[in-house]
């Protein structure tokens, strides 16, 4: 497995980005943007810096410049896909099939949104991608996934409906169990469920969710 981590530029608790990140061996690292500036500031440098740099300072773009190994791909501000975007297609161009975004929820609502619906891209080429902040971690699961207690993000686990209606949705070893429920968009019907044993899985028939590891 071949591990990536994409910091965005978008609005980042270095506490956390730093304890995070140390010791975690990743195989690649990504720059997107504005996200040069927690590059710098968590003493980390970059494999490779994507996009179009209309956030990212002089001063910050002058020093890692400098470091002659650092690949550069950049873009016209005026362009049809987000940094992000163009990130996580060169983090999977790569090779990589584990990727770790940071910086990608705070902020602009309309960029948080599309990070979401971004790691859909990475669900089809069978790429494990999820987003990552203090109280989340975001993912989309398809057919079937196990939840152990130890690797929890946080005490809940909600799931959404990708898109449309998730049919056939069964849970186990949940607080809140259910059998093969349809879920649609407008129903808050799976937010907040608790593993109730060591274990928890989910099984859907048809449909694609957004999980959402989370705590308070």
């Amino acid at each position: 497995m071949k591990t990536c981590l994409i910091i965005t530029g978008g609005k980042l608790d270095l506490a956390f980005a730093g304890a995070f990140c140390k010791g975690q061996p990743f195989d690649k690292k990504i720059a997107v943007d504005g996200g040069l500036a927690a590059f710098q500031a968590l003493n980390l440098v970059p494999d490779m810096a994507v996009g179009d740099f209309d956030t990212a300072s002089r001063e910050v773009l002058d020093k890692f410049h400098a470091i002659p190994y650092i690949v550069w791909d950049v873009h016209d501000p005026e362009k049809n896909e987000t940094d992000t975007e163009l990130a996580l297609r060169r983090a999977m161009a790569c090779g990589c099939t584990k990727i770790t975004i940071l910086g990608a929820t705070g902020g602009r609502f309309d960029h948080l949104l599309s990070n979401v619906y971004l790691l859909y891209n990475c669900l089809q080429q069978g790429v494990e991608a999820c987003i990552l902040d203090p109280q989340n971690k975001i993912y989309l699961i398809e057919e079937e996934h196990t939840f152990t207690r130890r690797e929890q993000w946080g005490k809940y686990i909600s799931f959404l409906p990708f898109s449309g209606e998730i049919k056939g949705i069964t849970l186990d070893g949940f607080r809140y169990p259910l059998t093969d429920y349809d879920l649609d968009a407008a129903s808050s019907r799976c937010i907040s469920n608790e593993l109730s044993e060591e274990t928890g899985r989910i099984q859907m028939e048809e449909g694609v969710a957004i999980c959402v590891e989370s705590r308070d």
